[in-house]
């Protein structure tokens, strides 16, 4: 509706589980990080873990950070925040602009009865109070992509105050331990997001989309609780988690449906804080670690080196690994915040305070919303530990990997095997693969269906662990055979011939009572000159050292291999003497003999 404007002004604007070793954030320098040449609709599994664990650089010890967030999450909503305009992403650009979004003259907001839904339920999800009356205020600051030259928004009185967003981080060295964190909430407020400004360097202009001009914002501030990049970075994925649980936010950042702004400052322990600088619009959980970290290091090298830290706003340049000035920080008074005159105070009911006569269309209850929440991320965890035994740092896992989660239960439903396996293949295994080729888990090759299907295979013994390697490579393929069929094709079960096996292991103990010796030689093939005169070796076809009937037919014509075992040792329980025969039988019938089984007929044998 409305034509694109021109704009000589700039604009700026993306588990994995954070880590850390010891309990304690480590920091560290300038980060090189690259960024995927593909947007996905969430963070993936492909992003690597945050390392910023390294040695204290000089002087380190002598400082304190302090980190604090205001984090943007655009509200699931139909319709923006006082317009009935259509909210969808990737629209062609100025087609989802209403009267009011262009801020034409003699237009009035009307608000969006979802939107306050959703900030309610949100605040309670993060244990806020929740404010019955609150009040809207005009923020004023003159952008091309903000057409009103105000922005709606909530300082003096929000819908939610004095909340905690508890989150967790692995610690150790296997980390093994989950370290509770706590982050306290300053308050949730709802206000209107602005447009977005298109950069063509070419023709050296700036275009203007309002699509997103009056879509509706949760703003949450976090208090400077936090003192590294991967404490906000864990927190906010929390948060993510939360809001998407709610759904009163899907908090796609690469869509911009979650956004950050990072206030940093270090100090010396026992001091007044220092002078913070804000890191805007951090649109990754990864750069948001990255951002804080570097610009951590470069307070303190700057005063180090005897410097000053400016109140300024900076940008993160995420191919370079580090912050940019962009302009000095504006005060409450630049902003010239003033009551909004055209939107009365906004009033909610709990069960006490409602009207008995009161239209339930026309009031917001409290109690009833409280009564609809969701089950939340912490209590789907202690689920998960208590139902199906893993630990907690599994669970942890599970639900910061996008997608995986859902996954691993679509496994558990079709597959007969025990929990702690289908936890451990897709833990490792699973995840593992999807790492190396960098993709999220909506991408894998291998449904749920085809690896309940290998866990059953692998469940029943028809399969080794060894083989179900195999048969999950050859899925990775995307050759759309199942599980079932390449261990037909590739002959990968398991021996289930116990005469056979219990044949070889008789021969392999009996035929000579201090030293058992596999020949597999080829014919005419000499003795190594380094091998001990001890052990005696029979060429093929040669019957002297050799089982009364000869080796089984699948014993292959490789190579000698030779394995002193002796038979004084096994008989003594020597583990190692055992695990040696075992390997012998089952080297010889190339992994397919079952080593449960071969185990159970030596110690038949042993106990006779």
């Amino acid at each position: 509706m409305a034509a694109p404007v021109l704009r000589w002004g700039s604009g700026a604007r993306r588990w994995v589980f954070a880590r850390v070793d010891g309990g304690s954030c480590h920091r560290r320098g300038a980060p090189t990080g690259s960024t995927s040449n593909r947007i996905r609709g969430q963070s993936s599994v492909a992003q690597q873990p945050l390392h910023t664990a390294q040695k204290p650089r000089k002087g380190e010890h002598k400082w304190a950070a302090v980190v604090g967030l205001e984090i943007h999450a655009q509200i699931s909503s139909n319709s923006k925040l006082f317009s009935g305009s259509q909210v969808r992403f990737s629209a062609p650009p100025n087609s989802l602009v209403s009267f009011f979004d262009a801020s034409l003259p003699g237009t009035l907001p009307v608000l969006n009865r979802r939107c306050v839904e959703a900030a309610v339920m949100t605040g309670l999800a993060l244990n806020c109070h929740i404010n019955k009356k609150s009040l809207f205020d005009r923020k004023h600051y003159f952008y091309a992509d903000l057409p009103a030259g105000y922005q709606i928004t909530q300082q003096r009185l929000p819908i939610a105050v004095n909340g905690s967003l508890i989150y967790g981080i692995c610690a150790g060295k296997k980390q093994s331990q989950v370290i509770p964190k706590t982050v306290r909430i300053k308050q949730i407020q709802l206000e209107q997001d602005s447009g977005k400004s298109l950069h063509d360097d070419l023709r050296s202009q700036t275009l203007i989309d309002l699509n997103r001009a009056g879509v509706g914002l949760l703003e949450v501030v976090l208090e400077p609780d936090m003192s590294c990049g991967e404490e906000a970075a864990t927190a906010v994925r929390e948060l993510q988690l939360i809001l998407q649980a709610l759904g009163t936010s899907q908090a796609n950042m690469a869509e911009g449906q979650l956004r950050v702004d990072a206030n940093i400052s270090v100090h010396h322990p026992g001091e007044p804080l220092g002078v913070r600088t804000e890191v805007k619009n951090l649109n990754s959980i990864r750069f948001l670690a990255k951002a804080i970290d570097y610009e951590i290091q470069r307070q303190i090298s700057e005063l180090e080196n005897g410097g000053e830290i400016l109140n300024e706003t900076r940008s993160f340049h995420h191919k370079l690994g580090c912050t940019m000035s962009m302009r000095d920080k504006e005060g409450k008074q630049d902003y010239r915040f003033m009551p909004e005159p055209n939107l009365p105070p906004l009033v909610l009911y709990d069960a006490t305070s409602l009207p008995a006569d009161a239209d339930p269309q026309q009031v917001i209850n409290i109690d009833q919303i409280r009564e609809t929440l969701p089950e939340l991320p912490s209590v789907t965890r202690e689920k998960l530990v208590q139902q199906y035994g893993m630990l907690l740092e599994h669970s942890f896992t599970l639900l910061n990997e996008v997608g995986l989660l859902e996954f691993f239960q679509n496994v558990i439903k079709e597959t007969r095997a025990e929990p702690k396996r289908v936890t451990s293949w897709v833990l490792n295994t699973f995840l593992g693969y999807l790492k190396q080729q960098n993709l999220a888990v909506s991408e894998s090759p291998v449904t749920p269906s085809a690896l309940a299907e290998l866990l059953d295979l692998l469940d029943s013994r028809t399969i080794s662990s060894s083989a179900a390697k195999q048969v999950f490579e050859e899925l990775w393929k995307r050759e759309g055979k199942t599980p079932r069929q390449i261990v037909s094709e590739k002959q990968l079960e398991l021996m289930q011939d116990q005469g056979v096996l219990e044949q070889l292991c008789h021969s392999v103990m009996e035929a000579h009572p201090q030293v058992v010796t596999i020949s597999g030689r080829g014919e005419g093939q000499s003795q190594p000159q380094d091998m001990p005169k001890s052990l005696a070796i029979a060429p093929c076809g040669s019957t002297e050292a050799l089982p009364k009937n000869g080796w089984p037919s699948f014993i292959n014509n490789s190579l000698i291999v030779i394995f002193l075992v002796k038979v004084m040792d096994v008989k003594k329980g020597n583990p190692r003497a055992v695990n040696k025969l075992i390997g012998l039988v089952r080297k010889a019938t190339q992994s397919r003999a079952d080593p449960v089984m071969i185990k159970e007929l030596l110690e038949k044998k042993l106990s006779l």
